[in-house]
């Protein structure tokens, strides 16, 4: 019986299919390669693997250990396997780098892992592998089938893992470019390429997740970035994983302007408040114009007090009985006046005798200044040490030592042409920059080098730049830290020209190489066939963002400039090496200046650039400052005599007399310089600059009350000479006393400001300024006797000798006094023109309180420098192309305990730590950073050190015999691991394991087999307490974005002070933020509050003081301190105009305005206060022309001409704040005192004290003086 043909044929079918799943599945169990063989002939110490097509072979015991750390997916059975121990351990070799780098994210790297073992170990190798190349027994080339899916999960969870060391991402190490290029294929087939240098053969991978051929692609469980792994190890950290995240920052609103109606609210407040003003001050001018012209009575009566018997329409004296207060006033004036005419009449008696003694205390006081010290430090200048900046860099000098002191070149080229390059590998092709250009290169190369070794010369010794420069890994490694692109070439020309090629293609250059490197500056080995270095040759990375600038997003390709920085060791506590740094700086400074290539465009400074420049500024000013002054000096001996005919110029001039009150000016501010030299307290530039200007103010203001009063006067019969100057100043002496108590009083609450530089300012002025007073009623006023004495004896002036024949002619009122009489006073008090002054002031007001706000705050650090300056250049080419800020610090203080896991977890950034951990913290702030100015993630000491100290890195070793810290690159068989392959060991380390092994990282330098060891990164930034007991105080670094004017400056500090807040407040422990340009700029945070503060004193100061002085006159008070209020406002109006901003050096002006405007108005208050006139507007006329005349002559015309003259100072601060300012002061305060203040005073000016009056008509009684109080 045959057998049925189609059963047959189904049975030959059947049989066949078995045979072929038969003959795969013992092909999926047989292995590509098994063992060692030859050296590969492409990597340098290499070996190629065995060719070996039998069965996976059981794993030597020895490996067991090995296996189970590298590939515990493979533990289980027998062990059977593709590979032996030797392939094991060149696996983790050739793993050391990656498990560094990704291991901070377990899931990134048991992926990782996964994809490596499969490869060398895997007993199904044949199912995804093929072996195409065999030489010699030996596997050069194979095809590595890989799943799609399993390569795009295994990027996925890698593309975010960050490098703490250097905030840059992981896979710019690992992937041979930028990691913002790299993707699942190009970085397996850059692992895979002998071109990495790791790699002893090529590995082609194939990419696919359906089979190809007869071979399945390696697919592989993968895990996430969210997920934990079987292993216990959680998931990674946000910070590593941006799908562990939540939703990204989003930043605040910025607030909307405040408008209404779409204008300013304030434009619109203050327009409206100045024409409602208007129509009611008007219609009340008005209505009183009508009142006036039905009823007849006295001129300010209708307004305001028109039946108040107090006006004086009458003569009467018994209308109405003085009150309390004015019995008072009268009293404490007539004391004033009985004490100061004695006091002058005595000073004219005994001439010798008073000037004697005050030379001898002058003398005295001003012997001080053989201990004057001038302050120079700017951070002594403008930080107080109780500010919170302050004390917070003293910690930080305290702990971590002094920020480096930083020598830069920004170097551009005019040279405008673009390279276009190709590279031989294929990718897109690259445009470089003329900078970048080989033989621009070569020749900033050679400067560099010629820095490099400038001898400078300190007291016969040779400094160069080895003896003082920053060297991070000293003693093993000298090579100073120099941040330039040309270490991405070891500043080497031979590096920068070194390529490979052949006589057709160049395969790889300085092209090639500079594009890796910025990518991965911190890699020990580029990934061209150069194999050059990237790491900078002081053994730390030079980062891009540093090194270039100029450029486009990340294209560094098309940076225009070349930034090179020389960061020196910053010597506060030493200074014998403090002045060596400075002797290299100057000479570093002396070449720049004297370096020409017309190809390069050098833009340059030192530390110690703006401190000389300052200096230079300050010699350079001395001509125009004495000029400023000796044009004073020339029209005060001129102006202050009254010369009655030329015959007797000689003899009614008063040049002698100038001179003398000007010396009296000048004593007394060194008087007053000397006292607080003897106390210690330093002087600064502001006080020496700012004083003498202020002092000549009001003294020779009074000095020309005193003359002029004087000149102006009748010598009643029987009077004598000391006599008359003594009721002279009887009359005048209380006004001067008045204006200098007021001041000195009002300066030396000034003194209670925070700020240095203001609080040095107003101890200097107020105490120079009551020495000056001092002098003036007693020296000078036996000065003036002795001068009188002179004119009446018609001896000429200076040389007292010679002597006129002729009389003495009578006495004649001076042309400024005839003028401010017959015509200004009356013009001015006009019924017509008075509103029209009034509205016109008001509306000066308005505008000012509109624009006070907007006055910019800061001090643009070009505005320091004279304009002529280098350093100019320089600031310019900072903020035009560099892209990265200062460097910022979050110190986290002492008394956090790093040992245990809670403190751990506050702080790190890793797998476990905290989601609002400090370093959290901060990378969260860098993802709004056009926000928070917080550019990178922070460098984390802890994070490396966790990755550092793991067991299945062959960083952290020590010898088993000593205990000593054993180095990767050591091959000592006695070098064992730190931490056991156990579970406890593969956990961070905590109790007295932290300790322990902290010492070593701090003291490991990185090199190719280690890449974390924390000697160059983090050797200043945990200070360990002695015997290594423990964790003081660290700190993380990260970087601020570019600023570039003051406003940037002032909100980045905010930002990061607002973002450590936080921080301290979610760790329960004190963080603060650190920046060496804080203690510059916090003085602005308050700045707008402490000019309120300070002002509002001032002025509360001058009420108090002139309510007294004026005999508890109230209302004359508020007269005096309006006015003056409304000088400091508008002088906000004039600094919004002007362009001048709100500092610490504004402020000085501000309250020395406010003294100076004293001596603009309280004179004018005092002569309306005294004055028996009976009418507000006669009184008003008569103390403006008694007391107008020396005000202009003695205030206004002095300083104008030598403010004029600082117009021409080559110093742009002093152009700005000294001339604009000074010439405000001067201009606002005339205007304000000698049109606005008799205007106001005639409106609503206090009433005539009726008990002053009596007392005038009983003093002057019978006498010539008499006559006088009808004027």
């Amino acid at each position: 019986m045959g057998l049925n043909p189609g059963r047959h044929r189904f049975l030959i079918v059947f049989i066949i299919f078995l045979s072929e799943g038969h003959f795969r599945w013992v092909e999926a169990q047989q292995c590509v390669w098994y063992g060692e063989c030859g050296e590969s002939v492409k990597v340098h110490g290499k070996k190629y693997n065995c060719n070996y097509t039998g069965p996976p072979l059981p794993l030597q015991p020895e490996g067991h250990e090995l296996l189970t750390e590298l590939c515990p997916g493979l533990d289980y059975g027998d062990r059977s396997l593709c590979c032996n121990v030797d392939q094991l351990n060149t696996l983790k070799g050739s793993l050391q780098l990656p498990l560094q780098f990704l291991s901070r994210c377990p899931s990134c790297f048991f992926n990782l892992m996964n994809l490596f073992c499969e490869l060398t170990c895997s007993p199904h190798q044949s199912q995804f592998m093929n072996a195409t190349e065999i030489s010699d027994g030996s596997v050069v080339k194979v095809t590595y089938y890989i799943g799609k899916t399993f390569a795009n999960a295994m990027y996925n969870a890698c593309q975010d893992v960050q490098l703490p060391s250097s905030n840059i991402k992981a896979l710019s190490m690992l992937c041979g470019r930028d990691a913002k290029d790299c993707n699942a294929t190009n970085w397996i087939e850059y692992m895979f390429s002998t071109d990495n240098g790791q790699a002893p053969f090529d590995i082609k991978p194939i990419f696919s997740d359906v089979p190809v051929a007869k071979y399945n692609p390696m697919n592989n469980k993968t895990y996430a970035c969210t997920e934990g792994l079987e292993d216990g190890s959680g998931p990674c950290s946000c910070q590593d994983c941006a799908k562990a995240c939540g939703p990204k920052p989003v930043p605040p609103s910025p607030s909307p302007p405040w408008t209404i109606l779409g204008i300013d609210a304030m434009y619109f407040i203050m327009w409206l408040s100045y024409v409602a003003f208007l129509l009611i001050f008007l219609g009340a001018v008005l209505g009183a114009w009508c009142y006036r012209k039905r009823v007849i009575t006295s001129e300010y009566g209708p307004i305001f007090d028109s039946n108040n018997p107090l006006s004086l329409n009458s003569d009467d004296p018994n209308q109405g009985s003085p009150t309390c207060f004015e019995t008072l006033g009268e009293r404490f004036e007539n004391v004033l006046r009985t004490f100061f005419s004695c006091w002058g009449s005595f000073c004219v008696q005994h001439p010798v005798a008073v000037i004697l003694a005050s030379t001898a205390l002058v003398i005295a006081a001003s012997s001080g200044l053989v201990y004057m010290r001038i302050t120079t430090d700017p951070v002594e200048l403008w930080s107080s040490p109780s500010s919170q900046a302050r004390q917070e860099k003293d910690y930080f000098d305290q702990h971590f030592g002094p920020f480096f002191r930083t020598t830069q070149l920004i170097i551009t080229t005019p040279i405008n042409d673009t390279f276009i390059y190709s590279p031989y590998f294929g990718g897109s092709d690259v445009p470089f920059k003329a900078i970048l250009f080989k033989d621009i290169l070569h020749q900033v190369l050679d400067l560099q080098l010629e820095i490099e070794n400038l001898e400078a010369t300190y007291q016969g010794q040779k400094v160069t730049l080895k003896d003082i420069c920053l060297a991070p890994l000293a003693p093993y490694n000298n090579n100073c830290t120099i941040l330039s692109i040309l270490n991405y070439f070891q500043n080497s020309h031979a590096v920068l020209d070194h390529s490979e090629g052949d006589e057709f293609f160049i395969y790889a250059d300085y092209h090639s190489h500079f594009l890796y490197c910025v990518s991965a500056p911190a890699s020990p080995n580029d990934t061209t066939v150069l194999h050059d270095p990237c790491l900078g040759t002081f053994g730390g990375p030079v980062f891009p963002w540093l090194a270039l600038g100029g450029y486009d997003d990340t294209n560094y390709n098309n940076a225009t400039s070349l930034v090179i920085t020389f960061p020196l060791n910053n010597y506060l506590n030493d200074p014998e090496k403090m002045n060596k740094a400075l002797a290299w700086e100057k000479e570093f400074i002396s070449f720049m200046k004297n370096y020409s290539n017309p190809n390069l465009t050098i833009a340059f400074s030192s530390e110690r650039s703006i401190e000389d420049e300052l200096d230079r500024e300050s010699n350079s000013d001395i001509k125009t400052i004495v000029i400023s002054y000796a044009i004073m000096f020339i029209y005060i001996s001129l102006s202050l005599g009254h010369i009655h005919s030329f015959r007797r110029l000689l003899v009614d001039s008063k040049i002698s007399l100038a001179i003398a009150g000007i010396l009296i000016v000048l004593t007394s501010v060194c008087s007053s310089l000397g006292i607080f030299s003897y106390v210690g307290i330093p002087l600064t530039l502001i006080v020496i600059e700012v004083i003498p200007f202020l002092v000549l103010a009001v003294g020779v203001d009074n000095i020309f009350i005193i003359v002029q009063t004087y000149q102006r006067d009748e010598r009643m019969a029987h009077e004598e000479l000391h006599q008359q100057i003594g009721r002279i100043l009887g009359d005048i002496a209380p006004s001067m006393f008045l204006s200098s108590s007021s001041e000195t009083v009002a300066f030396f609450l000034g003194a209670l400001s925070n700020m240095p530089a203001v609080r040095t300012f107003s101890l200097f002025a107020g105490l120079a300024v009551f020495i000056d007073f001092l002098l003036q009623i007693s020296c000078f006023v036996s000065l003036l006797g002795l001068d009188a004495k002179r004119q009446e004896e018609n001896r000429l002036d200076v040389c007292w000798c010679a002597k006129l024949s002729e009389g003495q002619e009578a006495k004649t009122e001076g042309f400024l006094f005839r003028f401010f009489k017959k015509f200004y006073a009356p013009f001015i008090l006009k019924d017509g023109i008075r509103p029209i002054i009034v509205a016109v002031f008001v509306g000066m007001l308005s505008f000012s309180i509109a624009v006070m706000n907007k006055v910019d705050i800061g001090l643009d650090q070009k505005l320091s420098m004279p304009d002529d300056s280098y350093v100019l250049d320089y600031f310019k080419n900072l903020s035009e192309y560099l892209h990265t800020g200062a460097p910022v610090y979050f110190v986290v203080e002492d008394g956090l305990n790093y040992s245990s896991p809670e403190g751990q977890n506050v702080i790190c950034g890793g797998v476990g730590c905290n989601n609002d951990s400090l370093v959290q913290q901060v990378y969260s702030a860098s993802l709004i950073s056009n926000y928070t100015t917080i550019a990178s993630t922070p460098s984390s000491w802890l994070d490396d050190y966790f990755d550092w100290v793991k067991p299945q890195s062959t960083c952290c070793r020590f010898y088993n015999e000593t205990g000593a810290f054993c180095n990767a690159s050591v091959v000592n068989s006695s070098c064992v691991s730190c931490r056991p392959m156990t579970p406890s060991g593969k956990q961070r380390p905590v109790g007295e394991d932290f300790m322990r092994f902290l010492p070593m990282f701090l003291s490991d330098n990185p090199n190719f087999k280690c890449g974390k060891g924390g000697h160059a990164t983090y050797a200043t930034a945990v200070d360990v307490y002695p015997n290594d007991t423990g964790v003081g105080a660290t700190y993380f670094m990260t970087y601020h974005t570019i600023l570039k004017e003051s406003p940037d400056y002032i909100d980045a500090l905010k930002m990061a002070r607002a973002l450590a807040s936080n921080i301290s407040q979610s760790i329960d422990h004190k963080v603060f933020a650190y920046s060496v340009f804080y203690v510059f700029y916090e003085q602005y945070l308050t700045i707008a509050y402490d000019t309120a503060l300070n002002l509002c004193i001032s002025l509360g100061a001058i009420f108090v003081v002139t309510t007294v002085l004026l005999g508890f006159e109230l209302w004359s008070a508020v007269m005096v301190s309006i006015t003056i209020a409304m000088i400091l406002v508008n002088m906000f109006g004039v600094m919004w105009l002007w362009s001048i901003s709100l500092n610490a050096v504004s402020l000085v002006n501000l309250v020395m305005s406010c003294g100076i405007s004293v001596e603009f108005c309280s004179h004018i208050v005092r002569a309306f206060s005294i004055s028996t006139k009976k009418t507000r507007v006669e009184r008003a006329e008569e103390a403006l022309a008694h007391m107008g005349s020396s005000v202009f002559s003695g205030i206004t015309l002095t300083k104008f001409g030598g403010i004029l003259i600082l117009a021409l100072s080559k110093s742009q601060i002093f152009q700005v704040f000294y001339f604009r300012m000074y010439l405000a002061i001067v201009l606002l305060g005339a205007t304000h005192g000698l049109i606005f203040l008799p205007v106001l005073l005639s409106y609503i000016g206090p009433s005539v004290n009726k008990a002053k009056v009596f007392a005038a008509h009983q003093r002057h009684a019978g006498t010539e003086k008499e006559r006088l109080l009808k004027y």
